[in-house]
């Protein structure tokens, strides 16, 4: 059974009618921590629409990741949706952060609401809106920002995301998601240690208890 508040929140604005036809065919599954959800290259069956959680979206290059976005709770993976008007394929991995429900709903579904409720695509707008938010903000720390920085945001980001301050991340995850070596991650964190930005322990990395977070 689909989670009523959840479906109610997103999608109400359509109508009982369709809100039936939802709960008649979306299905509902429970993801655990670094489960791989969709690889690229894969054909896309299901447009997931996340509930509660946290998803990370990527490409990989030789081995590294470049992050294009996270879904964080009642978003869903806009590069998903958009295969469906071409050939099905996934142009991106999708991996959970962290125990995560899912709701999965049918491409052929997708299509026929398209026709049949037509104002689903507010859904999707709203959607690639703050996707494309995401991916300048990923450009304009790749181009304009120095690694140092890079790191600290990345930090930020994962501390808002999952609420866990400090958080629990390795140098080699860390080199991983911002495509650098993990040698260069630990000198970078011991110098933004060394100026009072964090600080690390068993614990894991932690903000200052002032530090202003990234907001999702």
């Amino acid at each position: 059974m689909v989670n009523n508040q959840f479906v109610r929140n997103k999608f109400g604005f359509l109508g009982e009618q369709f809100l039936g036809e939802l709960n008649k065919n979306a299905v509902v599954t429970e993801v655990k921590a670094k489960t791989e959800i969709i690889r690229e290259g894969q054909k896309n069956k299901f447009v997931p629409f996340l509930i509660k959680g946290s998803v990370r979206v990527f490409t990989l290059n030789d081995g590294r990741e470049l992050i294009y976005y996270y879904i964080r709770t009642n978003d869903s993976c806009l590069m998903t949706f958009s295969s469906i008007f071409t050939d099905y394929t996934s142009r991106v991995y999708a991996v959970a952060e962290e125990d995560s429900e899912i709701m999965l709903v049918p491409v052929s579904i997708i299509h026929d609401w398209l026709i049949a409720y037509p104002e689903i695509n507010r859904v999707f707008y709203h959607e690639y809106d703050k996707r494309f938010s995401d991916v300048m903000s990923m450009v304009n720390d790749a181009v304009f920002h120095r690694l140092d920085k890079r790191v600290l945001n990345y930090i930020r980001q994962q501390i808002s995301i999952t609420g866990c301050n400090p958080i629990k991340l390795t140098h080699r995850e860390i080199a991983s998601n911002l495509g650098t070596s993990r040698e260069v991650v630990s000198r970078v964190l011991k110098k933004i240690e060394n100026e009072g930005d964090i600080s690390q322990t068993k614990e894991g990395i932690k903000l200052p208890l002032n530090e202003n977070v990234i907001q999702g």
